[in-house]
């Protein structure tokens, strides 16, 4: 049987006709996309739609059905991934030095994260709950993390991976804490000063391994899934190690379903090089003797609309984003094909969730109220 009748079957198994009237299907401009995408998975499936081999109107709804029907379990290059899987065990890829590769992403380019994101800069799910847009959903996700922190004026808050400063900026203006944001990206480090300024912030550039202090409250936005499993454990005990002990922890990342070493090849390579995405399973094991688990929540359906939202915002920006930088239109269907599939990927809820939990050090004083 050729790699096209395969292909042919495998996608209509899933609902998707090659050459198709729906906005799901895919449309070949390369018939060697069947052999390429065969022999190299889903790197290849991403590396051949950056290039123009094959298109589809709606991404989202194509990798939404793609994983519902488990078509990613199916087709693996099983040579490449083992070799792959092998090395994160023998190596630790999110140790101090590699860490500071995950920079590039956030390094970018302010200009297009500011024309992406929207007005809060927040580069994490929204709390889609009540909100009627990003700004809104963004504004109501960060005070949810507030509200379940229980702050009060004059707390002391450590934020690891504070991204452009969006949470330091909310908590210190509508709590009245005093906030430590650390970061490993000089851009967004650059842009979280001026955003903050005449706060009681201070944005660190530094490893999380590195942080010294201690804290009322400690927060984690979006950070965990650079963390690695490897890491896990360290990241529990250097947040335990400056959480007071009457204090709170919240814990906000992208999670699997199950614990993986490493996330997608093709995310992996292009977007975000060596993260990984910790299940619950991970999580609870590297806290037992270390914190007290309060609150588990699961919101990921509300990121395949915040991505939804971030596309839309860069198509709209993107005739300005290209004139900013050094941007091309690979670079556009790159970035269209994270958004547009990440969306997807969470709309199935096949494996990737969005966590929000609360840890206490040695428990919560009186009863944990917890809010959504």
């Amino acid at each position: 049987m050729s790699a096209e009748s395969i292909s042919r079957q495998l996608l209509e198994s899933a609902g998707i006709t090659i050459n198709g009237p729906n906005k799901g299907d895919i449309k070949v401009n390369n018939p060697a996309l069947y052999k390429r995408v065969l022999g190299g998975g889903s790197l290849a499936l991403g590396e051949s739609y950056m290039d123009g081999w094959w298109d589809c109107d709606r991404l989202d709804q194509f990798f939404d059905k793609v994983l519902r029907a488990k078509l990613d379990q199916k087709v693996v290059n099983n040579k490449r991934l083992m070799l792959t899987l092998l090395a994160a065990k023998l190596i630790n890829m999110q140790n101090k030095v590699r860490a500071w590769k995950t920079a590039d992403h956030y390094n970018t380019g302010n200009f297009l994260y500011q024309k992406m994101l929207g007005k809060s800069m927040t580069y994490s799910c929204g709390y889609w709950k009540k909100a009627k847009n990003l700004d809104q959903a963004q504004e109501d996700k960060l005070d949810l993390v507030c509200r379940k922190l229980h702050l009060k004026p004059g707390m002391k808050v450590l934020d690891i991976g504070c991204g452009w400063g969006s949470f330091a900026k909310h908590a210190a203006t509508k709590y009245k804490v005093k906030v430590v944001g650390i970061t490993i990206s000089e851009e967004q480090a650059k842009f979280a000063r001026e955003s903050c300024k005449g706060l009681p912030v201070d944005i660190v550039v530094q490893d999380y391994r590195d942080t010294q202090g201690t804290f009322d409250r400690v927060v984690s936005i979006g950070m965990a899934e650079h963390v690695g499993y490897k890491n896990l454990r360290t990241y529990l005990q250097k947040v335990a190690s400056v959480l007071k002990d009457d204090g709170l922890f919240l814990y906000h990342s992208i999670g699997a379903l199950k614990g993986t070493l490493l996330t997608d090849a093709w995310i992996r390579k292009y977007i975000f090089p060596n993260a990984s995405l910790p299940s619950m399973a991970q999580v609870g094991r590297a806290s037992e003797g270390l914190l007290i688990i309060e609150d588990w929540h699961n919101f990921g359906q509300d990121y395949d609309t915040t991505l939804m939202e971030w596309h839309k915002n860069f198509v709209k920006h993107w005739p300005e984003i290209k004139k900013s930088g050094n941007y091309d239109d690979r670079f556009f269907r790159m970035w269209t094909y994270y958004l547009r599939t990440c969306a997807g990927m969470f709309r199935s809820r096949q494996n990737n969730m969005l966590y929000q939990g609360v840890f206490s050090k040695d428990g919560f004083p009186g009863r944990y109220e917890a809010v959504r």
